[in-house]
């Protein structure tokens, strides 16, 4: 398999850049095959710009305004997508490739426009939750959306018959639809983040769509509308960053389009297919930072085609195929060019004239500083952060990312939370003493190295226990400032969305009755468990699957006004909903009428559930132990052949074991917690306190037997 090499070559800066807010526009003809570079930034500024011998060359620039949230090419139907489509609050605006604007529409959303696209006269655009259907500026469709629309996409009119908008909601779910209604649904592997079409013309019947979602996953869709399904699924192994864009584009020269992925961990990777048309990974790099937007394409030389990328901090650079880098011999000299000589005095003019307006500045700053009427203004900056749980190791990852150099970050939590390894994180973390009586059970300080501009945090909550993560964040700035970020830890917060439930399983049914309405219940359910939209949907019965990322147990919350349902195999679950729900309903004054249903099989089951990852576990724990006196017997005999093939096996994987049992810390301990709590939950639903019977369960746990701990369940109490 034909592996990539390319060069990456720094284009320009622009502002602060949202996701997919840069495009490259079609070549004008067979004389200039190079593609023009259109971008647009948080200044609300829209530029386009051409390359000519490694230099700038500017087209249209517009005066800074709002926010520009998307960009997206649109033109004739059949014919060239050559206009450029920008949205800026509730405002589109369209420009020709000369800069001249021809379309200022005001949409009249109450919510700001986050998705667009454009096909022909049909405007697509999305807020966090309403689509609307434009046709010449005039409102055609709408859809209400039950949860937030990460990005939209419509099938491409050439195959298809009618315009067929596709949505990516964030409770892992795809929706098609036509007119105003769901034509069908798709589950997806996690919460798709982007969409974009197979091959950019969604294959043979125009149907096949690829996402990506949070989580790093990516996809192949089907979204026929007899039968929907899956092609293919690649999973995120490495624990790369979140899916933020992607394109095809034959980067190989193999006639077929590679699939390009940029990802918020700033990984830019490039996929080709093999003979069973599965994606494999060709190349990947990384850009330090998040990237924002990629586009394969021909931008600085006609012979040569690249990847377009624009970062968070708003870099444009181009991963090119021309090898730009020139090997001699020993004692040989490299000859330069003209324009190569002319780029250097170019470069070393500019480097001057920086440094001289540094100079200028700080004596000015100096200088006002000591002036009586001297104000200090505190600097204003944006913070780029996400907070998404990872179904592979039921952990919460935290990116966080500025435009200018973090100095450090002071992370605090109200709540028990553990701190995972991260192998991006090269800041230095310290830990300080706490007092969890004051309700302070973690504070902990990352200090950066030079020019750190993301951090990246892994953090694992204990369910039934929430509260409050808080992220302190202070850039390397004069006056040193410093912003808060807060994120919940929801007392489910291990729990994600699905879309089936398993009813041959043992359940446990919890039922609550009384005078509440639709929005109250839906308020107490979303203060439970994450991903879930601050408004009820408009159904009058929601139904509501969810999964455990740790456990793989399940729960349905069924709901309406007056009336409450949750069935779930884990009775650990039943009780917290129970406790939360509860002391929420009595906060409102509200009277609760509580029914439940405990099965004894659901217990076991539970337990079963748990006993692999609790092998596993122990013996790793065991291992681990063992390592040292190990190596110390290898120090003193030359000779191992007498050891097991156990023990050998053991010495040889020493490393990866210690790295292994380093990334899981109380993982040990959690389990034995889960098992705890589900013993104590079984009894307290038969009204029965078994707290004293704990330290006899730990004896069993330390000599563990799965038969010997159901036995120490069902015994009576």
């Amino acid at each position: 398999m034909m592996q990539l090499n390319l060069t990456k070559v720094d284009y320009t800066q622009v502002g602060v850049t949202f996701p997919k807010s840069m495009k490259l526009l079609p070549p004008t003809g067979k004389k200039d095959p190079t593609q023009k570079v259109a971008v647009a930034d948080q200044n609300g500024v829209l530029q386009m710009f051409g390359v000519k011998k490694g230099e700038i060359v500017p087209i249209f620039k517009t005066v800074p305004g709002q926010k520009i949230s998307r960009l997206c090419l649109g033109g004739a139907a059949g014919g060239a997508k050559d206009k450029i489509f920008i949205s800026s609050y509730a405002e589109v605006k369209g420009f020709t490739k000369k800069g001249k604007q021809f379309l200022g529409f005001d949409t009249n959303l109450t919510e700001s426009i986050k998705n667009m696209d454009v096909q022909g006269a049909d405007l697509l655009i999305t807020g966090n939750y309403i689509f609307n259907h434009y046709r010449d500026c005039k409102d055609t469709d709408y859809y209400l959306c039950g949860d937030k629309i990460n990005d939209i996409i419509s099938l491409p009119l050439e195959t298809v018959p009618e315009l067929t908008p596709v949505l990516a909601c964030q409770d892992r779910a795809l929706r098609v639809l036509q007119g105003s209604n769901v034509r069908s649904q798709i589950e997806t592997a996690g919460a798709p983040s982007v969409l974009c079409l197979y091959g950019n013309d969604g294959g043979e019947n125009g149907e096949e769509i690829v996402y990506g979602t949070t989580d790093g996953r990516i996809g192949l869709v089907v979204v026929s509308e007899q039968e929907p399904h899956h092609k293919w699924d690649i999973t995120n192994t490495k624990r790369q960053g979140a899916v933020q864009c992607l394109d095809n584009y034959d980067i190989t020269g193999d006639g077929l389009a590679d699939l390009i992925v940029g990802r918020d961990c700033g990984t830019v990777e490039v996929y080709g297919y093999d003979d069973s048309d599965e994606p494999v990974l060709r190349y990947t790099t990384s850009c330090n930072e998040s990237v924002s937007s990629v586009e394969g394409g021909c931008v600085a030389s006609p012979n040569y085609v690249e990847v377009a990328c624009v970062t968070y901090a708003g870099w444009v650079l181009g991963l090119t195929t021309e090898p730009l880098q020139k090997e001699v011999g020993q004692g040989g000299e490299v000859k330069l060019d003209q324009n190569t000589q002319s780029k250097i005095i170019h470069l070393k003019q500019d480097l001057e004239d920086l440094q001289q307006k540094v100079t200028q500045e700080r004596e000015k700053y100096q200088n006002t500083a000591t002036t009586k009427n001297a104000i200090s203004a505190v600097p204003e900056f944006h913070i780029n952060d996400k907070f998404i749980l990872n179904q592979e190791d039921a952990s919460y990852t935290l990116s966080i990312e500025v435009q200018m150099a973090i100095d450090n970050v002071l992370l605090q939590s109200d709540v028990p939370v553990d701190l995972l390894d991260v192998d991006k994180n090269s800041a230095v973390v310290s830990y300080s003493a706490c007092d969890a009586t004051e309700g302070n059970f973690l504070l902990a300080t990352y200090r950066c190295q030079a020019n750190t501009t993301r951090l990246e945090l892994k953090v694992r909550s204990i369910e039934g226990q929430y509260g409050t993560l808080q992220l302190y964040v202070t850039p390397r700035l004069q006056p040193k400032t410093c912003q808060l970020k807060q994120y919940e830890i929801k007392p489910l917060s291990l729990h994600q969305r699905t879309h089936s439930f398993d009813e041959s399983r043992p359940m446990n049914v919890l039922k609550f009755n009384g005078q509440f309405s639709q929005a109250e219940v839906h308020s107490w359910v979303r203060f439970c468990l994450p991903d879930l939209p601050e408004k009820s949907p408009p159904e009058d019965t929601v139904s509501l699957y969810f999964a455990s990322t740790f456990l793989d147990t399940q729960l349905n919350i069924t709901y309406k006004k007056g009336e409450a349902v949750f069935k779930s195999d884990n009775i650990s679950t039943i009780s917290i909903l129970k406790d939360i729900l509860s002391k929420e309903a009595t906060k409102k004054k509200i009277r609760l009428d509580i029914s439940y249903d405990i099965s004894d099989e659901s217990v076991i089951h539970t337990l079963s559930l748990i006993h692999p990852k609790l092998e596993t576990q122990l013996l790793l724990a065991k291992k681990v132990q063992i390592i040292d006196a190990l190596k110390e017997l290898q120090v003193h005999e030359n000779d191992l052949s007498f050891m097991s093939t156990d023990y050998r096996q053991i010495l040889d994987n020493a490393d990866k074991l210690k790295e292994e049992y380093k990334k899981q810390p109380c993982h040990l301990e959690r389990l034995y917690g889960m098992i705890t709590d589900l013993f104590i939950d079984k009894y307290k639903f038969k009204g029965q306190n078994v707290k004293n019977k704990v330290p006899r369960l730990l004896e069993i746990l330390d000599g563990y037997d799965l038969q010997s701990l159901i036995a120490f369940f069902n015994q009576p109490s």
